[in-house]
């Protein structure tokens, strides 16, 4: 995907049902095989060698569920003969490391500003000296190290190495929501196609956050409250991941930011005491903690401009005419 494509051509109907179809499909049905096992929270052990310890959700959710937008990617191509030139698969990190610094830190900035957010509208959960994670995190066994030591390795990893690991599983997703989709989306304009892409990428989460992800079981109107929470914050973070992929013509971006959106999310959580209502924050999926990732969005969003060339030069993303050059 080396430019956004024309946002004046035909909406390939055939392909984004096929797409949505397989994405949804692969996704729903492993949700649903999930939850016929025991949910997210009593699913059977499958791996127990000393301290490790997985369960079957654990393993399929990182698998089969995050890796279906991507298997549809592919299976799309294949049954529409559609080919392989514009898969979005090169680095350009030379070119584009501003991109790839902030896919990697931003996310981390925004969280922490959301539960900064949220820990001044509900002080009573902010617990400063993260005594709380702490002593969870050691399981009252001596861990060899301070617990200020603890924290700040859990947080230093959460930052700095984590999100090129998540990145891996990151990619699942990306390969097919903004290497596919967006730009298949992009007969409906730049603004229009971010968002739907977004809303689309966070409707798909609903089976999990019916199974208590993210937010639990104990809040007013579950699920149905926290399947419209979520989405505001997929809007937020999905055009965020957009304009990484729209800013470099690459996936790779993306993939990192997506990892480092799964692995800061624990500095919010390091910072927690108590029993927090989990559809308001401090997480950055909640209702108070998703707002700085709104603003953002709201931002990139207002800088996009369909079929100006000037606009698109300066995101890094030749003008669309240039992509059958």
């Amino acid at each position: 995907m080396d430019a956004f494509p024309d946002t004046d051509g035909p909406l390939e109907r055939r392909r984004l049902g096929l797409f949505v179809t397989f994405a949804f499909g692969i996704a729903w049905a492993t949700a649903g095989y999930i939850y016929a096992s025991g949910g997210l929270t009593d699913s059977p052990t499958v791996v127990e060698a000393g301290p490790l310890s997985l369960t079957l959700a654990g393993i399929l959710l990182p698998t089969a569920y995050m890796f279906a937008p991507g298997i549809a990617n592919v299976l799309t191509r294949v049954l529409t003969r559609e080919g392989w030139d514009d898969l979005g698969l090169s680095v350009g990190f030379f070119d584009h490391w501003r991109a790839y610094v902030a896919a990697w830190f931003a996310p981390g900035v925004l969280t922490a500003l959301g539960a900064a957010l949220y820990f001044a509208v509900f002080p009573q959960y902010f617990d400063p000296a993260a005594e709380s994670f702490a002593s969870a995190a050691a399981g009252g066994a001596d861990v060899g190290m301070s617990p200020l030591a603890l924290v700040a390795l859990t947080v230093g990893a959460a930052v700095v190495i984590n999100p090129l690991v998540n990145a891996v599983f990151g990619f699942g997703e990306e390969f097919g929501w903004r290497a596919y989709l967006l730009p298949k989306l992009a007969p409906l304009g730049l603004q229009g196609a971010v968002v739907v892409q977004g809303l689309i990428w966070g409707a798909w989460h609903w089976p999990l956050i019916a199974m208590g992800y993210e937010y639990g079981f104990d809040y007013g109107g579950f699920p149905w409250v926290g399947f419209v929470v979520f989405l505001a914050f997929a809007l937020a973070a999905g055009t965020f991941l957009a304009w990484l992929t729209l800013r470099t013509g690459s996936v790779w971006p993306a993939s990192l930011g997506h990892g480092a959106i799964n692995a800061t999310a624990v500095v919010a959580v390091v910072f927690a005491r108590g029993d927090p209502d989990y559809l308001l924050g401090p997480l950055p999926m909640g209702v108070v903690s998703v707002l700085p990732w709104l603003a953002l969005a709201g931002y990139l969003l207002s800088r996009m401009e369909d079929g100006a060339p000037a606009a698109r030069s300066t995101s890094g993303v030749p003008p669309a005419s240039s992509a059958d050059e």
